[in-house]
């Protein structure tokens, strides 16, 4: 361009700058050409100037001779260090000010939060006819009207809202409280405190409670703990447990320990008062089991005596030389001086039939807890047939289920404790077996099998009718009931709808408002029928399943002895055989492995599997029989509940 419009009057020359250079517009970095052109003459300069413009170049003038160029060069380094000294200067104070800024940061956060909660609840109020009161209706637990009353009181007289005030023109306008009547059902408020909470968030992970439903949480207190107990039944490992969490009891309010971004730190620290009350139930159940790291502890003097096989001249020496096993009578004179004062007699630890003796003990143990801890629940639902006045539940849903319950698997937990009371060492071989009397008795069979007691077969014959009359109650009664109730009787429906209408009316005096048409109930046969049967299909079924789902009590806890079993004879015992001087400096890591594994498997690994195991048996197996839990969780406004970051 510059050769055609001037002809061959200019010289140009350029050369690529080598650094990117930022562009002040944009920001980018981009690649720039420095152009040095000579030109003849004024008005060639100035079409120069123009081809320049066009392209959007930057001009720059160009001195003709050297002691102004080197002028030209110092005045634009001069000017390039004072820019970076201004910089400099506004980098430390932009530093400075941050700094300052900092220390109020987390202050101005709360604040924001807090003003940004408050608008978000006025806006959810709505303004009267005159546009100057603001009318809010909340949720408020009886016991604390009293309480908001007096706030508002407080801050009307104290203004502390006084700029709220100066925007909306409230100055004059006093706030006050009325409770209204109204038909909906009100959010559940459960109050708790620190050692509650971990069990409420138990019972609230299943779902929270209707309104004045019964609370499981108080009953879960002792039950949750003592089912985790059965599974993770040892003494030693209880212990330990019960330190570390009485450790975080201890140091609760520590700051480091609370506020840390470790979640299964939080979920360990948040459950303190949980694990302190397993580890608790668990040296109660490991002092029954006669069980601490797989050891038994000798403390009263076991029952058992072998010097009383050699007196009645039933062993001599030489069986002690030529037997490996050897087996006591409890039938000989001496042999069983009486049963152990607390729990299972250590002795049982040196037995070979250690493990069929436990096995026996714990499964029948299950089945004891099980039926119940079901039992008890089906009993709880009578607090909630009263209280919602469905008296009629009492005796076509609640009766029916616990004759069904008890008639079945009470009547089986009859012939265990029979079994055990009746049955003495002498006939114990001839002791029927349980479960074989249990199947015949749904089979309504009784030959080849000796009875347990006389008149067995005509009892047993009489609970399976009851039991089996009760379904069909369970399934038709309520429902036949309810469409009697809503078509059969006139003079009672008639009666109902006026008095409905009167509250009605009462309402609408008084609140200006109408409660739903609840004077005309819709009751459909179908649906309720529906909704019985698959409530009768559930709870039949869900007996038996549910009764077998108790028997991880049996399994866990045998797992528990026998990996507690293995460690200890595959890592302690080698440690503790070496009768060398370096046994003593072998036994430090063979210690220090025992007790990594121990924590690490049995307490951490094992722990947290009776954990998830009795929280099955609570959500399922207990809780189901009387607890829906389809309730909304009470949320009051607080500033306490807002989340605010961590600034650190």
């Amino acid at each position: 361009m510059l050769w055609r419009v001037c002809k061959g009057y200019t010289i140009l020359s350029y050369a690529e700058v080598d650094e990117y250079l930022e562009d002040p517009e944009t920001g980018e970095p981009s690649k720039s050409i420095v152009f040095l052109i000579s030109y003849w003459g004024e008005q060639i300069g100035q079409k120069v100037k123009k081809i320049s413009d066009c392209y959007h170049c930057h001009l720059y003038p160009y001195p003709t001779n050297n002691d102004e160029r080197n002028d030209v060069v110092e005045g634009l380094k001069t000017r390039i260090q004072d820019l970076h000294t201004v910089l400099h200067r506004t980098e430390d104070y932009l530093r400075q000010v941050l700094m300052k800024a900092s220390e109020s940061v987390y202050t101005w956060v709360i604040q924001v939060k807090k003003i940004k909660a408050i608008y978000y609840i006025l806006n959810l109020c709505s303004l009267d006819v005159t546009n100057k009161c603001l009318i809010a209706e909340v949720w408020c637990p009886v016991n604390d009207i009293a309480n908001l009353r007096r706030a508002l009181e407080e801050g009307s007289v104290r203004k502390l809202s006084s700029w709220t005030y100066s925007i909306f023109d409230f100055a004059t306008v006093p706030s006050f409280v009325n409770r209204i009547p109204t038909s909906d059902t009100p959010p559940s408020l459960i109050r708790t405190n620190k050692f509650t909470s971990g069990f409420q968030g138990i019972v609230d992970a299943y779902g929270v409670g209707n309104y004045r439903e019964v609370n499981p949480a108080p009953f879960t207190i002792i039950t949750f703990p003592f089912l985790f107990a059965v599974m993770f039944g040892d003494l030693g490992h209880g212990l330990i447990m019960a330190l570390f969490a009485f450790w975080m009891v201890l140091y609760e309010n520590n700051r480091k320990l609370k506020n840390t971004r470790n979640e299964i730190w939080n979920t360990f620290f948040e459950g303190r008062y949980i694990i302190l009350m397993m580890g608790l139930f668990s040296i109660y159940t490991g002092l029954i089991y006669n069980d601490c790291f797989s050891k038994s502890l000798n403390i009263f003097g076991s029952g058992w005596s072998v010097k009383a096989m050699f007196t009645a001249e039933m062993w001599k020496t030489d069986d002690l030389s030529g037997n490996r096993f050897l087996t006591l009578d409890p039938n000989v004179t001496g042999v069983f001086k009486g049963p152990y004062p607390l729990g299972i007699d250590p002795i049982w630890n040196l037995a070979t039939n250690r493990l069929t003796f436990l096995n026996s003990y714990k499964m029948k143990m299950s089945v004891i807890i099980g039926i119940i801890h079901m039992s008890f629940g089906v009993i709880l639902s009578t607090y909630n047939h009263l209280h919602f006045r469905k008296k009629h539940n009492l005796y076509l849903v609640f009766l029916p289920e616990l004759l069904f319950l008890l008639c079945l698997f009470g009547y089986l937990v009859f012939m265990i404790f029979y079994k055990w009371l009746v049955f003495s060492a002498k006939d114990s071989r001839e002791a029927p077996s349980i479960l074989i009397h249990f199947i015949n008795m749904f089979l309504m069979q009784g030959d080849g099998v000796p009875p347990l007691y006389p008149g067995q077969t005509g009892l047993q014959i009489f609970l399976v009718v009851i039991a089996v009359l009760s379904v069909p109650v369970l399934l038709l009664g309520k429902p036949i009931y309810l469409n009697w109730l809503h078509n059969g009787s006139q003079r009672l429906g008639m009666y109902r709808v006026r008095v409905l209408k009167w509250v009605t009316s009462k309402c609408v005096h008084r609140c200006g408002k109408t409660t739903p048409n609840i004077c005309s109930p819709t009751f459909d046969f179908a649906d309720e029928f529906l909704h019985q049967a698959i409530h009768t299909i559930e709870y039949c079924l869900g007996c038996v399943s549910n009764t077998a789902s108790y028997l991880r009590l049996w399994a866990l806890s045998l797992a528990h002895a026998q990996l507690s079993d293995v460690l200890w004879a595959m890592v302690m015992r080698v440690g503790l055989r070496m009768d060398t001087r370096l046994g003593v400096l072998f036994l430090v890591p063979v210690f220090s492995l025992f007790a990594v594994l121990t924590v690490s498997i049995l307490l951490v690994m094992e722990g947290l599997s009776a954990f998830l195991h009795a929280l099955r048996l609570h959500w399922v197996e207990f809780q189901n029989k009387f607890y829906s839990g389809t309730g909304v969780k009470f949320s009051p406004f607080s500033f306490s509940l807002l989340h605010v970051p961590d600034m650190s």
